[in-house]
């Protein structure tokens, strides 16, 4: 969820600290001494959006329940499956989201519709909105502004993230990312910290876009006991494979 980056997947303080992470980065082990903390339920929904749930869940589901419908509708996948048990997908075109328009969708390992993103511009929003009958305490904070990219490997797409203090080192505007500029990332000293081989080619790099600053409301479009809004979700099980949240 890049949310969860989608969540997505993405703790973006981590991500200006350590300039360059990849999807096959190994995460540091947890102490034996500390615990993890139970998943923690969202406050309850308030009856407008309970019923903005209802409504992009009844719709998404109905035209992006599939992978399939998903690629036909202009999103593709941009990250490994987190430790919530979802896949993101991403079209760059819906940072303005409306409910109908989701910047990101979230698949589990079996391809099933699970979530989505929705986001505002911080842009053009400074403060978190209350929109579609939802509260602004429901908005997480995305920024800043960074860049994610995927390498064609003999095993297929390997996905990386690379914050604005490492992208200025490519020389190149962040609102404009071109697949030369991954190759020109392969070059610097820190992407080998990056677990995936280096583009040598723009015929290299599956796919690269700017993710800006936005206001992400994240949604679960399954039942989930925590709450719609929750991070994660008991009833969806993530495999062996799935990697925690970068």
């Amino acid at each position: 969820m890049s949310k969860h980056i989608l969540t997505i997947i993405m703790v973006l303080a981590v991500l200006c600290a350590l300039p360059v992470q990849g999807a096959m980065t190994t995460p540091s082990p947890t102490p034996a001494t500390k615990a993890s903390a139970a998943p923690t339920a969202a406050p309850a929904a308030s009856k407008s959006e309970a019923q903005f749930v209802a409504s992009v869940t009844k719709d998404l589901q109905s035209r992006f329940a599939t992978t399939a419908q998903a690629t036909a509708g202009g999103y593709y996948r941009y990250t490994d499956e987190d430790d919530t048990g979802a896949i993101s997908w991403v079209n760059t075109a819906n940072w303005k989201s409306d409910p109908t328009h989701p910047s990101q969708l979230w698949y589990d390992v079996s391809g099933h519709l699970i979530g989505a993103d929705f986001s505002v511009l911080q842009s053009t929003s400074p403060k978190a909105p209350t929109i579609w009958g939802v509260s602004a305490s429901r908005f997480i904070d995305f920024s800043p502004a960074h860049i994610h990219f995927g390498v064609n490997t003999p095993t297929g797409v390997q996905f990386g993230a690379v914050g604005p203090k490492t992208w200025s080192k490519v020389g190149d505007p962040m609102d404009h990312p071109t697949k030369a500029d991954v190759v020109k990332l392969g070059t610097l000293p820190r992407y080998k910290l990056l677990k995936i081989p280096a583009a040598r080619t723009p015929a290299d790099v599956a796919f690269i876009f700017e993710f800006p600053a936005i206001w992400d409301l994240q949604v679960w479009l399954v039942p989930n006991p925590l709450g719609a809004f929750a991070e994660h979700n008991p009833n969806v099980k993530p495999s062996a494979n799935a990697k925690a949240q970068d």
